[in-house]
C-alpha cells in the first residue's frame, strides 16, 4: 500500500471518530451548529497534524507530540480564542474516547488554554457608524431590509447568526426589545431603540410583503425567495453598504457588535448591563471592552497632553 492509500485510511478511521463525537455532542450536549462546524474545522487540524506524524490512532499520540501541535496552532498566527477553542475541542474528544482516563496527564501540554482576547477587538468610530446607518435609502424593498438589519445590529450588539435567525414573534415593538437565541441556545431580551424600532416598523409593513409577496415565512429578514438571511450574504451586504458610505476600513459584522458595546461604555452604561445585553456567561468576557476605552483614553492623553517629551 503506498503513502497516499495510508494516509486515507488513517484519515477516514479518525474522521469517523470525530463525527461521532460531534454527534454527541450536538445530541447530548446540545451544541450549537456552529460550534459544531467549529469544532469539525479544529479536530480536523489534530487529524491532519497527526497523520502527517504518521500516527495512526488519537489513543497512540504522545505528550511531546501534542507538544508540537501546540507549537503548530501557534505557528499559525490564529486568534487566542480560536486556539483556545481548538484546544477545547481536543480535550472534549480525548474525554470522549476515555483515553485521558487511561493515560493520566496525557493532555498536560494543552492544559492551559491561551490568554483569551490578547488583541483588542476593532471598533468602529462613531462617525462612520453614523455614516453607515445613515445612508440614503434607495427605492426597493431590499435597501430598506437591508438598512434595517444593520441599524437592529448596531442598535442591540446581535451576533449576526442571532440577527439572521430572528423571527417577526422575536420582536416587541411596543415594549421595544427583541428576543435572541445566543450560543447553547441561551435566551435574552435586548432593547431595541427608538431609531431601530421606528426603522423595523416601515420595514415591516412596507418591504417585507413586497419581498415575500404570497409566500409565507416566519423570517424576520427574509429574501425575496422566503429564505431566511445568510451569513455570507448579510457580510456581502454590509461591506456593500461600507463602501456606499465612504468608510475606507475593512469592516465585518462583528465590529458592529464590538462597536455596539464600546460606544455604551464610552457614554456610561454599566459593564453588568452591557454583558447582558451582549450575553456573555462571564463578565471577564465583557471586560475586553472596558481595555479599548481604556487604549482609546491613553491615545487622546498622548495626543492632547501640553507636557510632551522634548
Amino acid at each position: 500500500m503506498n503513502t497516499i492509500k495510508v494516509e486515507t485510511v488513517l484519515t477516514e478511521a479518525m474522521d469517523t471518530i470525530i463525527e461521532q463525537y460531534l454527534t454527541s455532542l450536538r445530541i447530548e450536549g446540545g451544541l450549537a451548529t456552529n460550534t459544531v462546524v467549529a469544532y469539525r474545522r479544529d479536530l480536523r487540524k489534530l487529524m491532519d497534524f497527526l497523520v502527517i506524524k504518521g500516527e495512526s490512532r488519537f489513543g497512540d499520540v504522545s505528550k511531546e507530540t501534542f507538544q508540537e501541535f501546540l507549537r503548530y496552532l501557534r505557528g499559525q498566527e490564529l486568534a487566542a480564542s480560536s486556539v483556545a477553542r481548538c484546544l477545547a475541542a481536543v480535550r472534549g474528544l480525548y474525554r470522549f474516547l476515555g483515553v485521558e482516563n487511561a493515560q493520566p496527564g496525557l493532555l498536560t501540554p494543552l492544559a492551559g488554554s491561551p490568554k483569551q482576547w490578547s488583541r483588542l477587538p476593532k471598533v468602529m468610530s462613531e462617525t462612520d457608524v453614523t455614516n453607515l446607518l445613515d445612508l440614503p435609502l434607495q427605492r426597493n424593498s431590499e435597501d430598506l431590509r437591508d438598512a434595517s438589519m444593520v441599524e437592529l445590529m448596531y442598535a442591540t450588539g446581535l451576533r449576526v447568526s442571532e440577527l439572521i435567525h430572528l423571527e417577526v414573534s422575536h420582536v416587541n415593538r411596543e415594549v421595544g426589545y427583541v428576543l435572541a437565541t445566543g450560543k447553547r441556545d441561551k435566551q435574552r431580551i435586548v432593547p431595541l431603540g427608538e431609531k431601530a424600532n421606528q426603522m423595523l416598523t416601515d420595514y415591516l409593513n412596507q418591504a417585507r410583503p413586497q419581498l415575500l409577496k404570497t409566500r409565507i415565512s416566519q423570517a424576520l429578514f427574509p429574501t425575496r425567495r422566503g429564505q431566511p438571511f445568510t451569513r455570507q450574504g448579510f457580510w456581502k451586504m454590509l461591506k456593500t453598504r461600507a463602501k456606499r458610505a465612504g468608510i475606507s476600513q475593512s469592516i465585518s459584522p462583528h465590529m458592529l457588535r464590538h462597536s455596539f458595546a464600546t460606544h455604551l461604555l464610552e457614554h456610561g452604561a454599566d459593564l453588568r448591563s452591557v454583558q447582558m445585553m451582549l450575553g456573555h456567561v462571564s463578565i471577564a468576557t465583557t471586560q475586553i471592552y472596558t481595555h479599548v476605552e481604556h487604549a482609546r483614553l491613553k491615545l487622546i492623553h498622548t495626543e492632547l497632553f501640553p507636557r510632551k517629551k522634548r
